[in-house]
């Protein structure tokens, strides 16, 4: 059999940064081809189906993202143009070519069920709080309405070594406040499972290997609020520094989060006979593991 490309968008973030080495080692693929935004804007139809011509991968796996979820609240045009018209010109290109098309989305195309406190699973119904969502959730429409064949992965909370400064992630903004700080306020009414890139990267691997298909959840184990995330950080960090619970109202965000937003990996691990680590235990490595 004739091994086709990988090709990969969006691929200098974090999860691409774990996800590439893998793939590399994956032994489906004859090459793995990693284009940044100035190599492939997904915003740009007539670049996207160039690219995939050009190209011609088995498998293209989209991480390119605008996930500035405040910012998004101002900046409504050019979240809907990258996680929406972005997946939906991928989406048009792989059904052209008969490709299949991995799409990364997220917990937070869920939030209006206020009272809600158990796992979503794949089939529940959606309702994102923010512009953010709202986008992520266009752009898993636009891929399903493609009739292209397609992974949709929700993920959530990721954090990975190769965070950017400007955009960072919860677990190295906290690491770095910690030892500055004396205190640090948290909110403590927003429960999901953060997630590290790592291991996430490890379960789509898994998916790509069992050929799945449609839409599944990838997460570490288990739930926290982001209070709890910081007590851990500082605890596993031996730091001093006092962590105050506050609520999301007292916090202010310009963007809402959904007070609850923990994803069921049972599908996944149907699909797999796998199962990715606890949030602690994912934590730990993580903070444990060289810089």
């Amino acid at each position: 059999m004739t091994l086709m490309p990988i090709l990969i968008t969006g691929a200098f973030g974090q999860l691409a940064s774990d996800l590439l080495p893998q793939l590399e080692r994956f032994g489906k693929a004859d090459s793995v081809i990693g284009l940044s935004r100035n190599e492939l804007d997904v915003t740009d139809e007539q670049t996207v189906e160039a690219r995939i011509r050009m190209h011609r991968p088995g498998l293209v796996i989209n991480l390119a993202a605008y996930n500035l979820v405040d910012r998004a609240e101002q900046e409504r045009e050019r979240a809907f143009r990258v996680n929406a018209d972005g997946p939906r010109h991928l989406a048009r290109a792989c059904l052209d070519i008969g490709a299949k098309l991995l799409h990364v989305s997220t917990d937070h195309v869920f939030g209006s069920d206020e009272v809600r406190r158990t796992p979503y699973s794949e089939t529940d119904p959606t309702g994102p709080v923010s512009v953010y969502g709202h986008s992520k959730l266009a752009g898993e429409m636009a891929i399903r309405e493609s009739g292209c064949r397609h992974l949709i992965i929700r993920t959530c909370g990721l954090y990975g070594a190769s965070a950017t400064r400007a955009k960072g992630n919860f677990v190295t903004t906290i690491r770095r406040l910690a030892r500055e700080r004396e205190e640090l306020k948290v909110v403590n009414d927003q429960i999901c499972t953060p997630s590290w890139t790592a291991d996430v990267a490890k379960g789509l691997v898994s998916l790509i290997a069992a050929d799945a298909e449609g839409t599944v959840h990838v997460t570490n184990a288990g739930e926290a609020s982001w209070f709890d995330v910081a007590c851990e950080i500082v605890r596993l960090e031996g730091l001093a520094t006092r962590v105050t619970p506050i609520s999301s109202a007292e916090y202010a965000a310009a963007a809402r989060r959904p007070a609850y937003s923990v994803l069921s990996t049972a599908k996944f691990e149907t699909l797999t006979g796998q199962s990715l680590p606890e949030w602690k235990a994912a934590l730990q490595a993580f903070l444990r593991a060289p810089l």
